[in-house]
């Protein structure tokens, strides 16, 4: 976007006394002036990767008739709504729908005075940038109404709204997907000896790790307290399995270094395949496979469809760090 404090203005006129007299006063209101002689030309500025941030077009501009030419500008600018000053003799029916119908912002007589041109450019900028701004907030308050405000990741809605359309794509095209649901074992522990904080923290260092293992159309959102759902479009269940592991291995099996301390997390997880079926169908049978994954214990993966894995017996171990009574299977 083009800086405020040096904008860049389009002047398109043919008319060589009208530049004699306003170019002077662009200049000296500190912005830089590209003058353009025909509608072509005024054209390509505005579609060009760096197109202005203000636009002066004469209504005597050679080329095309002013109504095509304010209509192509508009479709011309990819970026940010730039403000079209209309430069004309006088005010005619013909430009009153002009600016009602939002083709240009504003009109300017060619006889106005020099204090008048600078108002009406400084106003049109002002609106630009507010309406600028207003966007970025609008998109902003977006983005943080489909996020978990503490890890950053979906939110459940966001989810299970993203999960309806990528089963649509599944349908459509034939293809895979299949959902990973795990939940941090024993977290409750976890709560209550470190405190909300340092749990805080582990969850986000638990959802950035993920992250990091994920291709960038995966999808990544926490449902629940402790609990995680990752999406893999196009991915098989056997290539969700081999996820699994490695979440098990690169996430979970490293410590993870909070309030001074190296704790070693655990999780189970419960796979699930699409094949075009409901979300919500899919969703719980994934639960009911992470459900027997916390069965089998510490650390268990199982997959929807598939016979539960056997387990084998825990050990008991003393933590080095606290003492506590812990078990690993």
């Amino acid at each position: 976007m083009p800086s405020h404090t040096s904008p860049t203005f389009l002047f398109a006129s043919a008319d060589p006394a009208l530049i004699a007299a306003i170019e002077p006063q662009l200049v000296e209101g500190r912005a830089r002036v590209q003058v353009v002689l025909t509608a072509e030309a005024a054209l390509a500025s505005i579609g060009s990767a760096n197109p202005p941030s203000l636009a002066l077009i004469d209504a005597l501009l050679p080329g095309v008739p002013t109504g095509q030419l304010l209509a192509a500008a508009r479709t011309h600018c990819d970026g940010p709504r730039l403000p079209i000053l209309l430069i004309a003799e006088t005010v005619t029916e013909e430009w009153i729908d002009f600016l009602a119908e939002g083709a240009a912002d504003d009109l300017i007589l060619r006889s106005a005075e020099t204090a008048y041109w600078q108002l009406r450019l400084d106003l049109a900028l002002r609106n630009q940038r507010m309406a600028h701004e207003l966007e970025t907030l609008r998109d902003v308050a977006i983005r943080n109404a489909q996020l978990d405000r503490l890890t950053g990741v979906y939110n459940r809605e966001t989810l299970l709204a993203m999960l309806f359309r990528e089963t649509d794509r599944v349908q459509r095209m034939n293809s895979s997907m299949t959902v990973v649901l795990f939940d941090i074992d024993d977290f409750g522990h976890w709560n209550s000896r470190l405190g909300v904080d340092a749990c805080d923290e582990l969850l986000c260092q638990v959802a950035t790790r993920t992250g990091t293992l994920l291709r960038s159309y995966d999808l990544l959102g926490r449902p629940g307290m402790d609990e995680f759902l990752i999406a893999l479009p196009a991915c098989s269940p056997a290539n969700a399995m081999a996820l699994t592991e490695r979440l098990r291995v690169e996430v979970f099996a490293v410590p993870v270094q909070v309030g001074g301390e190296a704790i070693r997390l655990s999780a189970c997880f419960g796979t699930a395949a699409s094949r075009g079926r409901s979300p919500v169908v899919v969703l719980r049978e994934a639960e009911k496979a992470l459900e027997w994954a916390k069965a089998a214990g510490p650390e268990s993966i199982q997959c929807f469809g598939c016979q539960p894995q056997s387990t084998s017996q825990p050990v008991t171990f003393f933590s080095s760090t606290s003492g506590d009574e812990l078990l690993a299977w």
